[in-house]
C-alpha cells in the first residue's frame, strides 16, 4: 500500500496540473466593462509594470470624451495565475479639461469555462477650488 500512495499522488498532480495552466489570466489586451468603457492594456514587463489607455463611456462633464492614459502594476508572483493589479488613469476627457485622476485596484479571474474577468474597485479624485470643498472632491 505504501508504493501505491506516491503513484496516486503523482497521478493526481498530473491530472490537476493542466487545469492550473489553463487558468492563467492575462491583463494585456482589450477590455470592455458593463457600462461600455474601453480599456487597452499593453504588455506587462518582468517587474509587472504596464501602460495603456482608457476610453470611458461614463462622465459628468458636458465636454468631449478623449482617450486617457493609464499606468499600473500587476503582481507577478501569484501562483494561481489570477493576478492582483492596480493602475491609475489620468483623465483627459473634457473641453475645457478638468483635473481628476482615478486609481483602480483589483484581480484578474478566470472562471471554469476559461473566461477572463477583471474585478476592480476605484477611487476618483477631482480638484477642489479650496480646502473647504475638499470633502466633495473624492468619489
Amino acid at each position: 500500500m505504501v508504493q501505491v500512495t506516491p503513484f496516486l499522488l503523482v497521478l493526481s498532480l498530473a491530472l490537476v496540473a493542466p487545469g492550473f495552466s489553463e487558468r492563467k489570466c492575462v491583463l494585456t489586451g482589450e477590455w470592455v466593462n458593463d457600462l461600455g468603457s474601453n480599456m487597452t492594456i499593453g504588455p506587462v514587463n518582468t517587474e509587472g509594470k504596464f501602460d495603456g489607455s482608457y476610453l470611458t463611456a461614463v462622465k459628468k462633464s458636458p465636454g468631449k470624451i478623449h482617450i486617457s492614459p493609464l499606468a499600473g502594476y500587476q503582481h507577478t508572483t501569484n501562483i494561481w495565475s489570477q493576478p492582483t493589479f492596480g493602475f491609475t488613469v489620468n483623465w483627459n476627457f473634457t473641453d475645457p479639461p478638468t483635473n481628476s485622476i482615478t486609481v483602480f485596484t483589483g484581480q484578474c479571474f478566470v472562471n471554469d469555462e476559461g473566461k477572463e474577468t477583471l474585478k476592480t474597485m476605484w477611487l476618483l479624485r477631482a480638484d477642489a477650488d479650496n480646502i473647504k470643498d475638499d470633502w466633495k472632491a473624492t468619489m
